[in-house]
């Protein structure tokens, strides 16, 4: 090379043209796809959060009328009946009782063990027409009463 004369430069052959623009195409292309997923991902995870968010509001609205149903946070009886209500002596009856909030229950005359329950039910043998008298108690000093006949014919 002699002083002042320009460096000689190569022409890029065909070769490496088609790979610079193909490299360039491939990077082009894989920003799009990714940009893609990106974006899809981000809705989905948007609408996941919603669903989640959905889902939670139901179970507390089921758990609330759950509660409710149960007799909420007041101290009741929900429930005391037997079935039949008339009987032969000695036939077989269910007696169930429900009270919300109690600490203590009993039936008089005796049936055998009894507890605290929203819902229970069991199997008695009346030999005579009976009165049966269904008290819950809150274990504060209020008590609850409720009553049923049974007939025995």
């Amino acid at each position: 090379m002699l002083s002042g004369q320009e460096p000689e430069t190569k022409p890029i052959s065909l070769n490496r043209k088609l790979w610079l623009g193909f490299s360039a195409a491939a990077f082009l292309l894989l920003a799009y796809v990714g940009w893609v997923f990106y974006s899809r991902w981000r809705e989905n995870s948007a609408i996941n959060e919603q669903v989640k968010s959905e889902e939670q509001q139901k179970e507390q609205k089921r758990a609330a009328d759950t509660v409710e149903t149960l007799g909420g946070t007041e101290f009741k009886i929900i429930s005391f009946y037997a079935s039949p209500g008339l009987i032969h002596p000695g036939d077989e009856v269910t007696m169930c009782y429900g009270a919300s909030n109690a600490k203590s229950v009993s039936i008089d005359p005796p049936v055998g063990n009894v507890w605290p329950s929203v819902n229970r039910c069991f199997q008695i043998n009346p030999k005579k027409t009976t009165k049966y008298v269904f008290t819950a108690d809150d274990g504060k000093g209020t008590q609850k009463t409720a009553e049923l006949t049974i007939e025995a014919k």
